[in-house]
């Protein structure tokens, strides 16, 4: 279980790393300028249509095989990933061809990530307590945040100590290459991992479903659609909330590059320490409650945060930490919750077909179209209302949600 929780530290290191060096990647890619950062954020947002490609594949891999299998599939390929990433011809060396070589590996990036967290936390709810689900699947999203963290860290000691020249043609490199090391650490540590006593119990009692995307389809769809609507709250609150945050700050001249990854850091900082206080909470109070009263501050507070942040200095980190702390806790509680909409046999694909097709749409366009509203608008409160709307659309869905938290539903 610590394993498979750790392991998802590499999964948010490497695209948190990619949100938070945008602004050099623009320049070292695509040439610098404001197209240019608009051109490597549509990037991410292409590469995040894989992830549900991912998912399914590795979902089906993981409701048949295994739980284990899936995840060493997903790890190796991100190891690889990342590696080839470090070692790409920039703009200067390729021509326009870098770029593209950029684009299609973080395609195959999206496809391994797009089965990993999911099958972390459905082994993770399977091998955990019943009574502390909550706790123990937040571990996942709190690991996740130590990712963000170190990527966080490693991207602001590189601008800090790297002169300019140096961080645009060699400094780059170093973070990927940090992350293919660390992930082929992870992928050897899976190797002794056990299957989940769930799954296990499935496949000796003949428990398992030849056809668990029919399934979730068919009749576990429901959670699907919860599934759907409780991820795109959480992708477009991390990453509008937290992962663009960066971003927004450089862009609209609030801080510097370093002054605003250093910020990001003390926000993930905040995250880690929420998350598993939130999902302990859930265990005690429900899933459903935790959700409404995340949602409704999510459909509030945003809107007057990020104009406050657009000052810069103290109102900035005031309003990075808030934020951190509303999208660390939706993720530890949602961790469980939608892991908990599906029986075994069709989990992972359940999963896939909600959680990660949320993901794709409203994590991975969220941040390019976040910085297309802000360009076209002038407006600084415009990522504010994008996290709000959807807070405001995900409230009817959450309310009509059936407790899961064992304690809740055995009184």
């Amino acid at each position: 279980m610590a394993i498979a929780a750790v392991s998802t530290v590499v999964e948010w290191y490497d695209f948190t790393l990619y949100l938070y060096l945008v602004t050099v990647l623009a320049r070292v890619f695509y040439g610098g300028g404001q197209g240019s950062l608009l051109a490597a954020l549509a990037g991410f947002a292409v590469s995040y249509l894989m992830r549900p490609l991912g998912a399914l594949a590795l979902g089906l891999l993981g409701d048949r095989h295994g739980r284990r299998r899936a995840m060493m599939t997903s790890m190796a390929i991100m190891t690889l990933a990342m590696l080839v990433t470090a070692c790409l011809p920039t703009r200067a060396m390729a021509g326009p061809l870098a770029g593209w070589l950029l684009l299609v590996l973080r395609c195959v990036m999206a496809f391994a990530v797009g089965g990993e967290y999911t099958g972390v936390v459905a082994y993770l709810v399977e091998s955990s307590p019943p009574m502390r689900r909550g706790l123990v699947a937040s571990l996942a999203s709190a690991a996740s945040e130590v990712g963000a963290l170190m990527a966080a860290g490693v991207c602001a000691l590189v601008v800090a100590f790297c002169p300019p020249d140096g961080l645009d043609q060699w400094g780059w490199r170093l973070p990927f290459l940090f992350g293919g090391v660390l992930a082929g650490a992870i992928w050897i540590g899976r190797a002794g991992m056990t299957e989940s006593p769930e799954f296990t119990d499935r496949e000796v009692h003949g428990g398992l479903d030849d056809h668990p995307l029919s399934r979730a389809l068919g009749a576990e769809r429901a959670g699907v659609l919860r599934g759907f609507a409780i991820s795109a709250l959480g992708s477009i609150t991390y990453y509008v909330g937290i992962t663009y945050v960066p971003a927004f700050l450089v862009v609209t001249g609030a801080m510097g590059e370093a002054s605003a990854l250093w910020l990001s850091t003390g926000a993930a900082l905040v995250v880690i320490v929420v998350t598993p206080l939130a999902g302990l909470a859930s265990d005690r109070f429900g899933r459903r409650p935790m959700l409404l009263g995340i949602a409704l501050t999510g459909a509030v507070l945003p809107l007057v945060l990020f104009p406050m942040m657009a000052r810069g200095g103290g109102p900035a980190l005031a309003g990075a930490v808030v934020l951190a702390m509303i999208g660390g806790a939706w993720s530890a509680v949602a961790a469980a919750a939608t892991a908990e909409q599906f029986t075994g046999a069709a989990r992972l694909s359940g999963l896939a077909l909600g959680v990660t097709s949320a993901t794709a749409f409203f994590g991975g366009l969220a941040p390019w179209g976040a910085q297309r509203l802000v360009a076209v608008t002038g407006a600084a409160w415009t990522p504010g209302a994008m996290i709000a709307l959807v807070a405001l659309a995900a409230l009817p869905v959450i309310a009509r949600m059936p407790e899961t938290a064992p304690r809740m539903t055995e009184r």
